[in-house]
């Protein structure tokens, strides 16, 4: 397989049950796999930028898990990509990020209904994809096909709500295994 490299970005993994989840199962399924918990790593929000660069250099397919967050990634994420995606490294003359793939993978809280013209936020979920895609133009990553999964709210956490919810999360963490396996078979066949 091709290097992986799936940046966490939930800003508290441990109280997380559909991202924890996915993120064991992808483990499990892909052991040659880097995983870089943002929490873990930074939880007093200071990133070492030379070695997430570093960690971005060595892949070829990255990978980014988040609970989608106020219409999009989490805090610790967004300052991660501010302070990592920065000209002359991710972008410019000089970026170094060029051909690499990105798959973005996120959970939302809120049922599809409500990512809709119709629904309460009045938009669909790809309009809110749309600044994804351009970082991916702008850094000139392959952009992926995303991986998402609505309804994974934190609200009703009673033991029938946390079994919906692992089950929910072990049906995307199974979606993106085979998109990032399909993404690592198209890579070797190209070379």
């Amino acid at each position: 397989m091709q290097n992986v490299l799936i940046i966490s970005g939930h800003p508290n993994l441990s109280e997380s049950i559909g991202n924890a989840t996915i993120l064991d199962e992808v483990a499990k399924a892909l052991p040659g796999a880097e995983i870089r918990f943002l929490d873990t790593l930074y939880p007093d929000y200071h990133i070492n930028v030379a070695q997430e660069q570093e960690a971005l250099l060595k892949a070829d397919v990255i990978v980014w898990q988040f609970p989608f967050s106020w219409y999009s990634v989490p805090g610790l994420m967004k300052l991660w990509i501010d302070q990592v995606f920065v000209h002359g490294f991710a972008h410019g003359s000089a970026a170094k990020l060029g051909g690499k793939k990105l798959i973005i993978s996120f959970t939302a809280g809120a049922p599809e209904g409500l990512y809709s013209p119709e629904g309460l936020f009045g938009h669909d979920i790809q309009q809110y994809i749309t600044p994804f895609e351009t970082t991916a133009l702008l850094c000139n990553l392959d952009w992926q096909d995303p991986v998402y999964t609505f309804g994974m709210s934190y609200a009703g956490r009673d033991e029938a709500k946390v079994l919906e919810q692992k089950t929910l999360a072990k049906v995307h963490a199974a979606r993106l295994i085979t998109a990032i396996k399909e993404t690592t078979l198209a890579l070797k066949m190209a070379v």
